[in-house]
């Protein structure tokens, strides 16, 4: 049952809600009159303690808030390259279509587009087994990339029955099924994940092939491994986001996420026009073929 509570507190982008006995810890809820999107950061008795992830500005108590039944989740499958992204998945394209140049608040949709047809090549047939993190099938996301079509980590798994034969087919189409003691399951081009739960993994290696950035320096004297970190320590203007744009352009990597978070907002818009025209250095197609951008500047409402 979804929770449904009201405000009665708001500061900054924090919002306190009762009557929310119902709300689990990081559910996504729907703040007020305008929609806008919250998760919940502490529960006390009813009262919930909301982060609201757009302007506030205008609630008032009274307001009313609604649980979801979901935690702040992210959509994963194709689609995703290519795109650019507020901090919590929404295109900035298409809320450029609805709002114009300024974001408006209480604005949703959907993180790609769910119509459009990708061809998808099966991989597995009718009667095989699979589990978790096994691929059923590829699809050609861009001209630079294929998409491996797995099963979700949290999927039951089983033995496979009704798969698709090769085609075009949207997000939307179910795939196949899988059925084990008597469960059965559907299997789409994707599938939501819980920001805040990590990824299993069943093996992790060392970091021992180095990541040529194309930076002379930076691979010289401060080499950098694939699966490895790195970080730029610096003040402000000594070139820390600059360094960034450059590894991002010239990297030996095969997938660019590019994370803006906390950057000023002109610094990032001078990411956001300029890696559109950019092109691949070693294929010689559109950088953004193999990019994915996140902006999440500091003057944006969180």
């Amino acid at each position: 049952m979804a929770a449904k509570g009201r405000i009665v507190w708001v500061s900054g982008p924090a919002v306190k809600a009762d009557g929310m006995s119902d709300a689990k810890m990081y559910e996504t809820v729907v703040v007020g009159n305008s929609k806008l999107v919250g998760e919940v950061i502490r529960l006390t008795g009813d009262v919930a303690f909301i982060q609201v992830y757009e302007s506030t500005s205008g609630l008032k108590p009274g307001e009313p808030v609604i649980g979801t039944g979901n935690p702040l989740s992210v959509l994963l499958g194709p689609g995703i390259i290519g795109q650019i992204y507020d901090g919590i998945q929404r295109p900035l394209k298409e809320l450029s279509k609805a709002s114009g140049s300024f974001i408006g608040r209480g604005i949703t949709t959907t993180p790609v587009d769910m119509i459009k047809k990708y061809h998808f090549v099966p991989t597995v047939s009718n009667g095989d087994n699979v589990a978790a993190g096994n691929v059923i099938g590829t699809v050609q996301e861009t001209d630079l990339i294929v998409h491996s079509i797995m099963v979700p980590p949290d999927h039951l798994g089983g033995k496979i029955s009704n798969m698709v034969s090769e085609g075009d087919y949207n997000l939307e189409t179910i795939l196949a099924t899988t059925e084990k003691d008597g469960q059965k399951t559907s299997l789409k081009m994707y599938h939501r994940w819980p920001v805040r739960k990590p990824r299993p993994y069943q093996n992790r290696y060392d970091p021992t092939i180095p990541l040529l950035t194309g930076q002379r320096v930076i691979d010289t004297f401060f080499p950098i491994a694939k699966g490895g970190t790195g970080s730029i320590p610096g003040a402000f203007g000594t070139g820390k986001t600059v360094t960034l744009h450059q590894i991002a352009k010239w990297a030996d990597s095969q997938v660019v996420v590019y994370i803006g978070c906390g950057e000023r907002g002109n610094e990032m818009t001078e990411v956001l026009v300029e890696f559109p025209h950019l092109k691949d250095p070693r294929s010689g197609k559109p950088l953004m073929d193999r990019t994915v951008l996140v902006a999440n500047t500091s003057n944006m409402p969180v």
